[in-house]
């Protein structure tokens, strides 16, 4: 992304990607919910590339395991096919069992499949996560967009930021 001025490119630098979990795309393509319309306006924009996306390898194994648990391989190969196309990276899962480890010590209540997406934001330096699922909220330096109305009902920054301090008002690393 840039602009043109003669003799000269300015580069703007890009927003760093969501990360996109497996419960869009299931909510999207699932049965009537009231997260079914917003999530398809996330995927559309993501289509778009107005919303740039990275995913990892777990969100994409979650997804084949749901859809051939319940007996549905088509939606499985169809949910598969639109992530891939429509992130701009899968990033491998095994490199991030080691902190998705120390996640799990620090917050019980979030499962082992939300720690390896946890663990995968923090490796690569991603902050955002469009997600329903609320685990991800208890992650330091870690922002879930949900609510169900995109660009509406965000998380506060001013919760994200006070979790992302200690107790004496400074930023934890």
């Amino acid at each position: 992304m840039g602009s043109r001025i003669p003799g000269r490119e300015i580069r703007l630098p890009m927003k760093p990607p969501f990360f996109l979990d497996a419960n869009v795309i299931m909510y999207a393509l699932g049965a009537p919910h009231p997260l079914k319309a917003p999530r398809r306006n996330i995927l559309e924009r993501i289509k778009s590339e107005a919303l740039p996306a990275v995913t990892n390898a777990e969100v994409l194994q979650e997804i084949l395991h749901r859809y051939f648990s319940i007996g549905k391989p088509e939606i499985a190969e169809a949910a598969y096919a639109s992530m891939v196309r429509l992130c701009m990276e899968i990033y491998p899962a095994l490199a991030e069992t080691d902190r998705a480890l120390e996640l799990m010590k620090s917050y019980p209540s979030i499962t082992s499949r939300d720690a390896i997406h946890a663990a995968t934001m923090l490796n690569h330096g991603l902050r955002e996560i469009i997600s329903a699922d609320p685990q991800f909220d208890l992650v330091p330096g870690i922002m879930r967009i949900d609510r169900g109305k995109w660009g509406r009902n965000r998380i506060s920054r001013r919760r994200h930021e006070k979790a992302s301090q200690g107790q004496d008002g400074n930023a934890r690393e």
